[in-house]
């Protein structure tokens, strides 16, 4: 007698194949987030600039440059998850021009031992969507963010300046 014998599939052998590909599918997504963080993590804020800014050289520059006061920057370092250094520079713009400030270009600085630049990065702070000018004798919170440094990197020292700006 010829008995036909036929092959059940176990339960858990479908559960298990099932797991596996969740598993590796997962695997492929979290690899993609990586990926794309490592490669936001070297980006950098330096082509920020305020379009139509009065800058260095120009005579009304060098006439209202001194009258933007900065005060001492304060820096605020922090480790990334991917091993990178995050510094935000702070500091406090005020305005004595005698004019409302429309535009507010400011460079941020960290510099080694020997005042050579380490990183440095631009932000242009008005018009921004909290602020959209600086009266006369008002003040405004300003700060850069710098990534992309290491451990092995040469932090002795933080500067801001004023580079550019726009009047009302």
């Amino acid at each position: 007698m010829a008995s036909s014998e036929r092959q059940v599939s176990d339960p858990d052998d479908s559960r298990r194949t099932l797991i596996i590909i969740v598993a590796v599918v997962a695997a492929v997504v979290i690899a993609g987030v990586f990926y794309l963080l490592m490669r936001t993590v070297g980006t950098s804020t330096a082509g920020t600039t305020l379009e139509g800014a009065i800058r260095a050289g120009s005579p009304e520059f060098e006439q209202y440059a001194s009258k933007i006061v900065l005060d001492k920057p304060e820096a605020y370092e922090s480790k990334q998850a991917l091993g990178g250094i995050v510094m935000n520079l702070r500091t406090i713009a005020h305005n004595f021009t005698g004019r409302t400030l429309s535009g507010l270009e400011v460079k941020g600085t960290v510099v080694d031992h020997q005042g050579k630049p380490v990183r440095e990065g631009t932000a242009v702070s008005i018009p921004s969507s909290r602020q959209q000018e600086l009266d006369n004798n008002r003040s405004l919170i300003v700060g850069v963010m710098l990534d992309g440094m290491t451990d092995k990197d040469d932090r002795a020292n933080i500067k801001m300046e004023v580079t550019g700006f726009k009047f009302k």
